[in-house]
């Protein structure tokens, strides 16, 4: 296992749309332990694989209640809303409102391959839709209302 490198906002790979996964091989399992290690080194909750350079429709999230891993997710359900504040490993020192679905259900591969169905409300809800938006190229603070709080780095 390794920490990548987390890509910051002006890096053109975080608006690219990624491609799916066509087999869960060797490659795609450490992929995804990378992505775990890497997004627990940096305190997140959710990483997605275009944040580490790679262009496939991969995310892991963990809110506390253990690691979830969504290969090729699909949203099947979304339903309500939520106004949350966010931020982003991507763009650090950055958070903002933003308007998510309350509820959202996904159907996705695991790391070995499996098919299941993950239904998240409230925070869950939110981790997913906003990893799931990277996948598409899309950023938080596309979607942001307004902003909370910008800190400087350094």
């Amino acid at each position: 296992m390794a920490i990548r490198e987390i890509r910051k906002k002006g890096d053109d790979i975080l608006t690219k749309k990624c491609k799916p996964v066509n087999q869960v091989n060797d490659r795609v399992k450490e992929l995804v332990e990378d992505m775990l290690e890497t997004m627990y080194s940096a305190d997140g909750v959710g990483l997605a694989a275009p944040q580490v350079g790679i262009l496939r429709r991969i995310c892991v999230i963990d809110i506390g209640e253990g690691p979830l891993v969504l290969i090729n997710p699909e949203k099947i359900k979304e339903t309500g809303s939520q106004y949350e504040v966010e931020g982003c490993l991507s763009i650090p020192g950055v958070f903002g409102e933003v308007k998510r679905p309350a509820k959202v259900m996904v159907k996705a591969l695991n790391e070995k391959g499996e098919e299941f169905t993950v239904e998240g409300e409230g925070f869950l809800a939110r981790a997913i839709s906003h990893e799931m938006d990277h996948l598409d190229g899309v950023l938080f603070e596309d979607k942001v209302i307004r902003y909370i709080e910008v800190k400087k780095e350094g």
